[in-house]
């Protein structure tokens, strides 16, 4: 049902008398804040006086700043938001986000656009604003892609024009909107997150289930009309036995009628376990609480859209019935869907035009998790036996300690979930941790076999019984599963999207520092091969903010250990030297090192399990005056934000100043002296604060013209950037502002004397610029030989279908570019296709992440050819009139040789490596 149009109050409140004499003089200087059509649209809405008169104010700031908002065109729009803005920041918001739409004839889109266009100054959109606006495009994104496909999924149910024996009260329509209205009451009363995509489509499955049910058989389409009739035929739930209560009466229709959520899991890719639990720990109690029966039949239309009516105005958002009726305020972005449905085209233009269907949000939702359910199907909930050998082996056995925590983080963990998604949601989050445990067995058995092949030792004492690691693997591991669930809707086009249980959610949870979380994070993605590329790129997002913010809040362990580094060599020492700018980085360093640093153990002949590099042993030097080791954990952790720092920094630079590439280094030594001597600057802030003061700070004092406005916008456009950083930037002790007045007050008084150096003619030595290697986290895109007698080399994989988008998103790839063969010999029978199988299978080689540069295999050397079939290696000339093919041939066997010598000679370089 739409709401109820907006109540002409203009006349109501010019009449309204004044509860006392004092408050009678106001109401003649009240008609004057703003133009007519202003007045019309704040008593539309039924705003106070004090945001009538702010919003105003608010127009005429933006209209000084940018004389096209008071267009015609525009002024209604602009009144809006300006309304919008001042409301949610003053606590009186007395409209809902439709009826504001409504009112100045936009939909969610153009209002989300064109609030950020109106957002001008750093001062004109709140952060309070920002949250709200976050909040709302985040619940609309989710109710859009779940819109979508509930209308697909109603037309694979019911016929379009049911038999005459019908009636009219039960046409496809009505039955539409009945189905929507429910789900809709019953994701607003069961679920407190809003962007809940996977629980909420869980929910709108039992709902389908549920009216199928009631729904006579003529209607449906098979297989569920089947289903439907087996149903009745073996005891209906519209006659269930009376005498019965009614919570146990379904919860046993859910237990032997399953039928129907089977068809409908099935057609989803949805794990059926879930959403059962979802029926009977969520959507059976809502049932109860709303009065919905099923001998009753199908709920009245008008009795839950009362209700859901009340839940609507309460809540001030949106209202999603109007999905129903197709309503111009809720539709998406044209030009946006356009994109979206635009049909690619194949490689060959000779070829004829195939279509290549977009993954939806609940479809890529959807073969997320049942990707990591295939991958953690095979694992235990409890320690493997590997696992307990290795915990017999250690000195302290860990494994009763290890046991007792996980049965406590998942009481802690199931509460929290709770409280944050909604009480009924209970059983779903243990669900999700336990995914996450067996996920956190699987990963250390794998970290303690690379231990193992790299230190030779089985005894792992020390680490195993580290309280800090462990529940910092866990919370990595049940972070990936929370990941997995909690992709929302406005993920699907790779945008960055965050949820109410999104990292560093997990962190609060388990109490943990994100510095101590930090450390397994490039472990954990080396030790468990089958996480998607998505997910990896989750980790190291979370990495990134660790860096660049959490790590850095006040508390952390990280201003400790830069502490005891500067106190070591009486402030001459640094987290990182400089020195080390420009070399590339690469370590061997695991989660062990980290956790357990600086401490070494001495009796240790290879590598010390702390990860301490033997530089830090002094030779000669008693017990008693060697110097406390450094810290692998922080040096590692400043070469790492080194070059996060720079890559951020050479992004805007180009944006803003690729005309003046002189200022780089100089806004980057900046950058880095701060980061390594004023890095209290850094407590409870962000690094790209100081990033944008170092910018402005150098053109400043180099005279060249850069705003901070300039900055700040095209700061804006960054990927994975947020207002709240330069909107909200601590001053002193709770005391927040802008950026800028940040820079006058805290940023300038503290570098001022650094800064001012920049201008003279004998500039700070400059800093070396930080060597950007490729990511950790890639697979190898070396090729492969199979075996030393064996003409064959295996390239990665160019699959059909896209890993991290699910099994079902085919790329561009074509039938006659999926299969690429090149072999050094002609074949003609599928023997010799049964045999490069057989060599492919038995091939010792096992698929793993490179850790670092010089870890990545060597790659063969190019075999160049030149037009005329000229082997550059060998000088060979083949005849004209040999085919393409033959010249080929030629060329592949007349180079096996060498191909094989190369070979020999990696091999021998390898020893030689690992002898040294």
């Amino acid at each position: 049902m739409p709401p109820k149009p907006p109540r002409r109050a203009a006349a109501a409140r010019s009449q309204r008398a004044s509860p006392d004499s004092g408050s009678a003089p106001l109401a003649a200087p009240r008609l004057d804040i703003g133009e007519a059509d202003f007045v019309v649209l704040c008593d539309a809405l039924k705003v106070s006086e004090g945001v009538r008169e702010k919003a105003w104010k608010t127009y005429e700031s933006l209209s000084a700043a940018d004389g096209a908002l008071v267009s015609n065109k525009k002024k209604k729009e602009t009144w809006g938001v300006c309304i919008f803005i001042v409301a949610i920041d003053l606590d009186e918001l007395t409209f809902t986000f439709t009826e504001l739409l409504k009112s100045i004839g936009m939909n969610v889109c153009s209002f989300f656009q064109f609030l950020k266009e109106v957002d001008v100054n750093m001062d004109t959109v709140s952060t309070k604003v920002d949250s709200t606006v976050s909040r709302l495009k985040k619940k609309y994104d989710v109710l859009l892609a779940l819109y979508h496909k509930f209308e697909r999924t109603c037309g694979l149910i019911y016929l379009e024009q049911p038999s005459s024996e019908i009636s009219a009260e039960l046409s496809s329509v009505l039955v539409l909107k009945n189905y929507w209205i429910t789900f809709l009451l019953a994701k607003g009363k069961v679920l407190q997150v809003e962007d809940d995509l996977v629980i909420s489509f869980q929910l709108l499955l039992c709902v389908l289930d549920y009216f199928i049910k009631l729904s006579p058989p003529a209607m449906l389409k098979e297989p569920y009309k089947s289903a439907v009739t087996a149903v009745a035929v073996n005891g209906s739930a519209r006659t269930p036995r009376r005498g019965q209560n009614r919570s146990t009466r379904t919860s046993k229709q859910i237990d032997t009628d399953t039928k129907v959520i089977e068809i409908l899991c099935k057609e989803h890719d949805c794990n059926l376990d879930e959403v059962k639990n979802v029926y009977s720990t969520s959507f059976i109690p809502f049932l109860n609480s709303v009065g919905i029966v099923a001998s009753s039949g199908l709920p009245e239309v008008e009795v839950i859209s009362k209700q859901y009516d009340e839940l609507y105005l309460k809540n001030k958002d949106i209202d999603a019935r109007l999905f129903l009726d197709h309503d111009e305020t809720l539709q998406p972005d044209v030009m946006a869907r356009s994109q979206a449905d635009r049909m690619p085209l194949k490689p060959n233009s000779d070829e004829e035009h195939i279509l290549i269907l977009p993954q939806t949000p609940v479809r890529a939702a959807m073969n997320n998790i049942q990707q990591l359910i295939m991958i953690l199907n095979s694992a235990a909930d409890k320690p493997s036996d590997t696992l307990i050998k290795y915990f017999n082996n250690c000195t302290v056995n860990p494994k009763d300690s290890i046991l007792k925590r996980v049965e406590n983080l998942d009481h802690i963990f199931k509460k929290k979930f709770a409280e944050a998604v909604g009480q009924g949601c209970a059983e779903i989050g243990s669900q999700r941790y336990k995914l996450g445990v067996r996920l956190y067995y699987r990963v250390m058995e794998s970290m303690l076999k690379s231990e193992e092949e790299r230190l030779s030792v089985q005894n792992f004492s020390k680490l195993l019984n580290d309280n800090i690691f462990h529940t910092s693997l866990l919370a990595c591991a049940v972070e990936v599963v929370m990941a997995t669930y909690g992709r929302n809707a406005s993920q699907s086009d790779g945008a960055s999207a965050e949820t109410d249980l999104s990292f560093p959610w997990i962190l609060n949870v388990f109490d943990l520092k994100a510095f101590d979380f930090y450390k397994v994070i490039e472990s954990f993605i080396k030790a468990e091969p089958s996480l998607t590329r998505e997910m990896i790129k989750h980790l190291e997002r979370c990495e990134h903010r660790i860096m660049e913010s959490l790590a850095w809040q006040s508390g952390s362990p990280l201003f400790d250990l830069i502490k005891q580094s500067k106190e070591r060599e009486g402030q001459t020492e640094q987290p990182e030297p400089t020195s080390t700018l420009n070399l590339p980085l690469q370590h061997n360093h695991t989660a062990a090192d980290l956790y357990l640093s600086p401490v070494r153990s001495p009796k240790k002949k290879g590598p010390p399990l702390s990860g301490t590099s033997t530089s830090d042993a002094q030779p000669g030097v008693t017990p008693q005056t060697q110097k406390p080791q450094k810290s692998t954990s922080l040096s590692l952790f400043y070469k790492k934000v080194y070059l996060l720092a720079y890559l951020r920094l050479r992004t805007l630079f180009f944006r803003l100043l690729s005309d003046h590439p002189d200022l780089e280094p100089l806004i980057w030594t900046l950058f880095q002296h701060t980061l390594q001597n004023e890095y209290e600057l850094m407590r409870d802030r962000h690094l790209d604060q100081i990033m944008m003061c170092c910018m402005y700070g150098i053109c400043k004092v180099k005279n060249v013209d850069l705003r901070f406005k300039i900055i700040v916008s095209a700061y804006k456009e960054l990927p994975n950037t947020n207002q709240e950083t330069f909107k909200r930037v601590l001053i002193r002790e709770e005391q927040y502002d802008s950026i800028i007045v940040f820079y006058n007050l805290v940023f300038m008084q503290k570098l001022k004397t650094n800064i001012l150096q920049y201008a003279s003619n004998r500039p700070p030595t400059l800093s070396p610029i930080p060597h950007i290697p490729r990511s950790p986290y890639q697979f190898s895109n070396s090729p492969r030989r199979v075996s030393a007698g064996n003409n064959i080399y295996i390239s990665p994989l160019k699959s059909p279908y896209k890993f991290s988008d699910g099994f079902q998103s085919p790329t561009k790839m074509t039938p006659r570019s999926r299969i690429l063969v090149s072999i050094g010999e002609s074949f003609g029978t599928s023997e010799k296709f049964q045999k490069i199988n057989q060599m492919v299978c038995n091939s010792d080689y096992q698929l793993k992440r490179s850790a670092e540069v010089s870890a990545a295999p060597k790659p063969l050397k190019r075999l160049r050819f030149d037009t005329e079939g000229q082997d550059e290696a060998d000088g060979s000339k083949h005849l004209p009139q040999e085919s393409k093919f033959q010249q080929k041939l030629a060329e592949m066997t007349s180079t096996r040789t060498r191909m094989q010598k190369q070979k020999l000679n990696d091999g021998n370089d390898t020893s030689a490596s690992e002898e040294k």
